[in-house]
């Protein structure tokens, strides 16, 4: 599968490259030829790379964590909770927006295309960077959460003063692998309908990520879509 020889951007090449040579990789490789074969999979080939493409490793400031690629047709381009433009926002990114507003007055965005949001140094990560098409969590427990874990772990041991946004249970799961001596981590409930009562709204996490950021000498991330 020639995408995954890996086309991914260089410096995340770099970080990275002894994972690609891993026997767990190649098994995910050819798990995921076998499935090419008999299902559909998304997001495409092109843009399973895509949040390391838009923020390269030395560009990252913010990280959020999501489970598995959103596994509707069209709705999947390779960053946690964001859709392309023209298709319409999930429940889970629709209540991100609100949380947005409440907590800086940015106004609800006509679409969810948070690609804006990756150019500035938000790399938005799933730990699953592949799905078969209406099956939710089908390709998890296949090799994608030892090579994003390895991912966070590069992030956590050299890079310094980044923010990691761990929004429900499993997000939050990986905190034992981020040291929270170098890093800040912000902790919510998950902004799907299920849990966004439980303590997502409400969490500032936007203008907290900003504040850490700036005490830290960075500049801030500008959240708002519409601009």
């Amino acid at each position: 599968m020639e995408q995954l020889n890996p086309q991914i951007e260089a410096s995340w090449l770099e970080q990275l490259k002894d994972e690609f040579r891993q026997e767990y990789f190649l098994q995910l490789k050819q798990f995921l030829l076998e499935e090419k074969k008999h299902y559909q999979v998304y997001p495409a080939g092109s843009r399973i790379f895509a949040a390391f493409d838009a923020t390269p490793f030395q560009q990252v400031k913010v990280v959020i964590l999501g489970q598995d690629p959103y596994h509707g047709a069209g709705q999947a381009h390779g960053l946690c909770f964001s859709v392309p433009e023209g298709v319409k926002p999930p429940p889970s990114l629709v209540n991100i927006f609100q949380e947005l507003n409440q907590d800086l007055g940015i106004p609800v965005p006509k679409h969810g295309n948070l690609e804006k949001w990756a150019r500035q140094g938000v790399l938005l990560l799933n730990a699953t960077l592949t799905v078969r098409a209406n099956q939710a969590g089908s390709h998890q427990h296949k090799g994608w959460e030892l090579f994003t874990d390895q991912v966070i772990k590069a992030l956590s041991s050299r890079r310094e003063g980044l923010v990691f946004m761990l929004w429900g249970n499993y997000a939050q799961a990986k905190t034992e692998i981020i040291d929270s001596s170098r890093h800040h981590i912000l902790k919510a409930a998950h902004p799907s309908p299920f849990s966004v009562y439980r303590g997502f709204y409400g969490c500032r996490h936007f203008s907290a990520a900003n504040e850490r950021l700036v005490n830290s000498g960075m500049a801030p991330i500008d959240w708002n879509l519409s601009t």
